[in-house]
């Protein structure tokens, strides 16, 4: 039966426990597993680096709401995405980068695997004739993040995964910002989909963690094997927190979307805002597309204010229901200046951010309150 997504969140890799009847998968804080005789594992489970129930339940349910062969759960989002480049790329190897990615993911090229014979090149991904032409032989990956962090760019999944079968290579996707329950890749030709799940996939601001989930069982049997042989595996309390949040995924992602649609309305009215960068926007390069790959166009909202870096960081200062802090997809409403904050690793590269850009997680909080803070911090 063909499940749909809240029903899979709640219900997928999570059966009531079979001695006791407990509705939700219990925490296995435990190291090491009993053996039926030497080699005899009962139910797979030897050493909970390999694998640990909790851990279990959060990869399947995963899978079944990105759609794909195999899950797998890591202690970071970063964690997640060293683990797909070690284990598909060679060194040597070439991977396209949008030219706008985040900045912790490109310091991971930049700063990590350059030195481990990774090259690169940083791409605008909604220009196919660039990323085509920044190709080569030695490709292996396209690696995007749609909508982009923190300038809200979108990529043509379709197409470019298209692109990358016709050249040898793989596609790679960071649904972070969408989240599965508004874009799914692995049904529009992903190869794989990376999360950070710390962000809407959590959705509490309580437990960091990333996930990797595969299209294809044999690329989902790499994956796994470089996952236990580099061992940046999350703890079981972790797993479990991220399970719940994944439950509550569907109806938080809504209200995220309302509350940022209205927060959108507000910055575009007001005369210290020169311009808002958000997808549902009609005038936004990529707004066609992204409604065609989107359900809705997510939570987050970038903007740009008058008076330059100064008055950007000025308002980050001032809210008070926004709170100032790195991060993003909680139920809380954050607010960040990308290029001091989370961005401030690019800082001089062509991934650089403007210095008078401001990012909002719109949280869930009562619309109205958000709207008031804001317009009190622009002044």
């Amino acid at each position: 039966m063909n499940h749909g997504f809240e029903t899979l969140a709640i219900h997928a890799g999570q059966d009531p426990d079979p001695h006791t009847g407990a509705v939700v998968p219990p925490i296995y804080a435990v190291s090491t597993y009993k053996q039926d005789g030497v080699g005899g594992l009962r139910a797979g489970y030897e050493y909970s680096r390999s694998a640990n129930p909790t851990r279990t339940a959060l990869e399947e349910a995963m899978a079944a709401v990105e759609g794909g062969a195999r899950g797998l759960a890591f202690a970071s989002g970063l964690a997640a995405e060293d683990t797909v480049l070690r284990a598909l790329c060679r060194p040597g190897d070439h991977v396209v980068i949008p030219n706008d990615a985040y900045g912790g993911t490109y310091r991971l090229f930049a700063r990590v695997h350059e030195r481990w014979g990774l090259h690169y090149d940083p791409v605008p991904l909604g220009d196919l004739r660039a990323v085509a032409a920044a190709m080569t032989q030695k490709t292996r990956i396209i690696w995007v993040e749609t909508p982009t962090n923190p300038l809200l760019g979108v990529a043509d999944i379709a197409a470019l995964a298209q692109l990358a079968r016709e050249n040898g290579a793989l596609l790679v996707v960071d649904n972070t910002f969408a989240s599965p329950y508004l874009q799914q890749p692995l049904a529009l030709g992903a190869d794989v989909v990376v999360h950070s799940t710390t962000k809407y996939v959590g959705g509490h601001s309580d437990v960091i963690g990333g996930a990797l989930v595969a299209r294809d069982a044999s690329v989902g049997e790499e994956l796994a094997y470089h996952q236990n042989a580099m061992g940046s595996v999350p703890g079981p309390f972790d797993a479990w927190l991220t399970l719940r949040g994944l439950k509550t995924l569907g109806v938080r992602m809504d209200r995220h979307c309302e509350n940022a649609e209205r927060v959108v309305d507000l910055l575009l009215a007001h005369p210290r805002v020169t311009s808002v960068l958000y997808p549902g926007l009609s005038d936004h390069p990529g707004h066609e597309v992204a409604a065609k790959q989107m359900k809705r166009f997510g939570g987050m909202v970038s903007f740009r204010v008058a008076g330059g870096e100064a008055e950007a960081v000025e308002v980050c200062d001032r809210t008070k229901l926004f709170i100032l802090g790195e991060s993003l997809g909680g139920v809380e409403s954050l607010i960040e200046h990308p290029g001091r904050m989370t961005h401030a690793s690019v800082a001089g590269s062509p991934l650089e951010v403007p210095g008078d850009l401001v990012r909002l997680s719109v949280g869930i909080e009562s619309i109205d309150d958000l709207l008031a803070d804001l317009t009190q911090a622009l002044g």
